[in-house]
């Protein structure tokens, strides 16, 4: 894995990697999500997305100084120690696990829109989901080359319905379409807080170009300029995106949607438009759901090599893929679609992005600790100096989002690391 022939990622699909990991379930499910807080709730999408680039301009300069495969664990480890590290290889794998679970209820849900019998039963949908993501694992094992090529033409292909919404958005303008500004009895600050985290679901993504590091091309200098490049694209999209569907369809309708896209097409060109923004919503989540895979494998792979997981995880298929990481990768997200299916498509599909988005912000957390770390031996100056200033950024950001999620998901997240303590004991014995 770490020959120069397998450095096969260039600044292209590096930004499809993080753009597609990122544009995926989220955005599509947002605005049923954020339907209920109102135009209030909008303003999430400006604090993650400044959260966002705090965060892309700290993972920069952790890449310049620790340009390996792992991302967030690699930093955390190098820069806290192996306590540390562990715990941020077990949350973040979690975060992966649990948003591949998301995403393919999110995909589902548009499936339906083609042949509804499939939402209507909780046993199809559940079917449907562990076909599509046993398919992605066995299209990560055959090979690194071949799920790269698919990131950048499914990523690609993606932003095709983002704009088709927006150009809709322009062309059938309503105001009075737009909902109150806080029709909940949420206070404001705790609103904002909440809708943040919700929204911090279609930015997490962006850090996963700095985990497949050994196969990227002069990754000191590549990886930082798909970092900002896939934030501002993100950014700017979203916006654009979420106006133009709440002009299009009021608040009301959109809370009870699960393909709110295809609602919005809908209602403008009728079956023609709701199929073509369905075909790209599916498109969309499968290029995340991708990335995704291909994350969790290669975070594990890191982790394993420098004794934090069992050896087991080192084992490789014959294109150089972790097999063992991908197989059981799959089988954790098996267990968590058939344990959540019980909620409902949307019910379950936001605990699973609450869940995802709670434990990369954990990561986020840590890595401003490490760069922090890291600059107390740096020479003292005004970079450094920003530098500092950065970081704590960074962190107070990931702390805002994360107190925003609840108590509820916090208690879930806290169980999960204490689950993965015995494992940290027993590997360290």
């Amino acid at each position: 894995m770490n020959s120069g022939n397998n450095k096969v990622i260039g600044f292209w699909r590096g930004w499809s990697i993080a753009v597609g990991c990122a544009i995926g379930s989220g955005i599509f499910m947002m605005p049923t999500l954020l339907a209920p807080y109102g135009m209030l709730g909008l303003s999430g999408w400006l604090i993650a997305g400044g959260g966002s680039i705090l965060v892309a301009l700290t993972m920069s300069r952790l890449v310049r100084r620790i340009p390996k495969t792992g991302g967030p664990y690699v930093y955390a480890n190098e820069g806290l120690g192996n306590f540390a590290g562990f715990i941020i290889a077990w949350t973040y794998w979690v975060a992966c696990i649990s948003a591949i679970a998301g995403i393919s209820i999110a995909f589902v849900g548009y499936l339906g829109f083609f042949i509804p019998s499939i939402t209507d039963s909780s046993i199809l949908s559940l079917i449907s989901s562990l076909i599509l993501v046993w398919a992605i694992v066995m299209l990560n094992i055959r090979s690194l080359e071949n799920s790269s090529k698919f990131q950048v033409i499914s990523t690609l292909l993606k932003l095709l319905p983002l704009i088709f919404i927006i150009a809709l958005g322009v062309t059938n303008f309503n105001v009075a379409n737009l909902p109150a500004l806080n029709p909940s009895n949420i206070h404001p600050f705790t609103l904002i807080a909440t809708v943040t985290t919700l929204v911090m679901w279609s930015f997490i993504g962006i850090e996963t170009a700095t985990v497949p590091a050994d196969n990227v091309i002069n990754p000191k200098e590549t990886i930082p300029k798909v970092l900002i490049a896939s934030v501002l694209t993100i950014l700017c999209l979203y916006i654009l995106v979420s106006i133009s569907i709440a002009v299009i369809v009021p608040a009301n309708e959109l809370i009870n949607s699960s393909a709110p896209f295809a609602l919005a097409a809908t209602k403008i060109l009728g079956v023609v438009g709701g199929t073509v923004i369905s075909i790209g919503a599916l498109i969309s989540t499968l290029g995340s759901l991708n990335a995704n895979t291909l994350t969790a494998g290669n975070l594990s792979l890191a982790a394993a090599r420098d004794g934090l997981l069992p050896k087991k995880f080192l084992i490789l298929s014959k294109t150089g893929t972790p097999i063992f990481s991908f197989i059981l990768a799959g089988i954790f997200v098996s267990f968590l679609l058939i344990m959540n299916y019980t909620k409902g498509l949307i019910n379950a599909f936001v605990f699973l992005a609450m869940l995802s988005t709670l434990s990369t912000l954990i990561a986020y957390a840590f890595c401003a600790i490490a760069e922090f770390k890291f600059l107390q031996n740096d020479v003292k100056n005004k970079q450094r100096t920003n530098a500092i200033l950065l970081s704590l950024g960074t962190f107070l950001y990931a702390f805002f989002a994360i107190w925003g999620a609840g108590m509820e998901i916090v208690f879930y997240s806290f169980l999960l690391i204490l689950i993965g303590m015995p494992i940290y004991a027993y590997l360290k014995n």
